[in-house]
């Protein structure tokens, strides 16, 4: 039976042997103190630079150098179809329980309910970061990321036995990501980070030929292969500083989600693509190959596209590896006489013609694969058995209410029995979550349904989000809540 009363978080969480800990609720900025924060840092000037730029367009349509800082909103029908500009997010923000709003904007109120939600420990991630470490304006970029960490430290740091705020740090290339990176774990003492999973670029032979085309064309960076930079400097740092990276940007405007008209056509499913674009680089780049201490999160977007990536990884491994490929598919081993044989026996009249020519077809020429085509060195991969140990150093932020959180916890779906690592994830702060007070309770419908376990549970709302923050570093948990419970299911 549901539980359905108000305190009904506080009720799930007395049943639980074991703490919960949100690995993604969500902080609202409130914009004058950011303007302040914005003044000292950067001066009036680069306040009154950001105003102009209208708080950036990363989910109003990548054309906002041609469209001008209100993006979509400032163009008529007939020229957002003409310019296919994306369709604008709008009414994301909670407004109705005022309670909620300000709790998800004052630390102390969110501390004094965080009993009352069932939440023992919180990590909390800014909503401006969405946007302020994805516009290709560097000094909006910087500046803009150096004030709001600023900002989280000094309102989040009184309350860090209960919760922390990741810093956003900025990715457009790898020494400015490193220079923030730096400056938030050193100097204002941050423990956790999030980075967007791809750089927006434009195509740099059309920039340079076509300029006035320039802002059409773009690719999406993933910064772990094909990249404009070597990012390994930056990984490097990471796991120097014992951080985890945390990838919390979604794909809007770019592909199949860019309907000028429907932003929830484009909304769905948006973060899960970006997610899997950035894991799936992690991995054929070779990022998890060469720094095989890094663990790195994936939020917002669930865990049922790691699943099917996971499971797809493997398979393309078995089909495409280099022995495979070779016994399978090389196009020498064709026997073309044999082939025209059977054609001619089954193909009927069509293929009568052109049997002698297919018959004595010439060899394929392989020469511009370079003699062999190999997708797999720089992964480090040499057996499908290897992408399980791969994945267990990724984990995936869920929503509450997410039933394909599921499929993470069933190891006859996954192969060799593996289960990934999902982890409890509210988004309280934002649109889909309606009254912060129930996150748990739908959370924990997983297993009144019977589709998880209590030991499922246990480690999708604790033991996962401790272990990714424990491995990378020791002492993340000391000081706080949860430090002993930590302790002893993970010494």
């Amino acid at each position: 039976m549901r539980t359905t009363t108000a305190a009904a978080g506080a009720e799930i969480r007395g049943r639980l042997a074991h703490p919960v800990i949100d690995a993604d609720g969500h902080t609202i900025e409130s914009m004058p103190v950011v303007f302040d924060y914005m003044r000292d840092v950067g001066g009036a000037k680069f306040l009154d630079h950001y105003k102009k730029w209208g708080g950036g367009s990363v989910f109003n349509g990548p054309l906002h150098k041609v469209i001008g800082p209100h993006g979509w909103y400032d163009l008529s029908p007939e020229e957002r179809r003409s310019k296919r500009v994306t369709r604008a997010g709008f009414w994301g923000l909670p407004t109705v329980n005022t309670r909620d709003r300000a709790a998800v904007m004052a630390p102390k109120l969110f501390r004094e309910r965080l009993d009352e939600l069932g939440i023992d420990f919180a990590v909390v991630y800014g909503t401006l970061p969405l946007s302020l470490t994805r516009t290709d304006d560097e000094e909006i970029r910087r500046v803009g990321c150096r004030a709001v960490n600023k900002m989280y430290a000094d309102m989040f740091g009184p309350h860090s036995d209960r919760m922390t705020v990741p810093a956003a740090i900025p990715m457009y290339t790898p020494q400015e990501a490193i220079e923030e990176l730096e400056y938030v774990v050193q100097e204002l003492g941050l423990k956790a980070v999030m980075v967007g999973n791809f750089v927006r670029r434009q195509v740099d032979h059309v920039a340079r030929e076509h300029p006035e085309a320039a802002p059409y064309a773009v690719w999406a960076d993933q910064l772990a292969m094909d990249s404009a930079y070597d990012y390994d400097p930056f990984w490097k740092r990471c796991v120097e500083l014992k951080v985890v990276p945390a990838a919390h940007a979604g794909s809007n405007g770019f592909g199949t989600r860019a309907s000028v008209e429907n932003w929830v056509y484009n909304h769905v499913g948006h973060f899960a693509a970006a997610g899997e674009a950035f894991c799936k680089a992690l991995v054929l780049g070779g990022v998890t190959h060469r720094f095989p201490t890094l663990r790195f999160a994936f939020l917002e977007g669930g865990v049922a596209w790691a699943c099917n990536l996971y499971n797809d990884l493997i398979a393309h491994w078995e089909t495409r590896n280099v022995e495979s490929m070779l016994r399978y598919l090389d196009p020498n081993k064709l026997n073309g006489k044999e082939l025209a044989r059977y054609l001619g026996e089954y193909g009927g009249k069509q293929f009568a013609p052109h049997l002698k020519q297919i018959a004595n077809a010439p060899p394929p020429d392989t020469s511009r694969e370079g003699g062999f085509a190999d997708d797999w060195p720089a992964s480090g991969i040499r057996d499908a058995r290897e992408v399980p140990e791969i994945f267990s150093r990724f984990f995936f932020g869920c929503e509450a209410e997410d039933r394909m959180t599921a499929v993470a916890f069933n190891p006859k779906i996954n192969h060799f029995g593996a289960k990934i690592q999902a982890m409890f994830s509210s988004d309280v702060g934002h649109f889909d979550v309606r009254d912060i007070s129930t996150v748990l309770v739908e959370a924990y419908e997983l297993v009144e349904d019977g589709l998880l376990s209590e030991s499922d549970f246990r480690d999708f709302t604790f033991a996962n989000v401790a272990t990714m923050y424990r491995t990378a570093n020791p002492d993340f948990f000391q000081g706080t809540v949860v430090e002993e419970a930590v302790r002893e299911t993970l010494p």
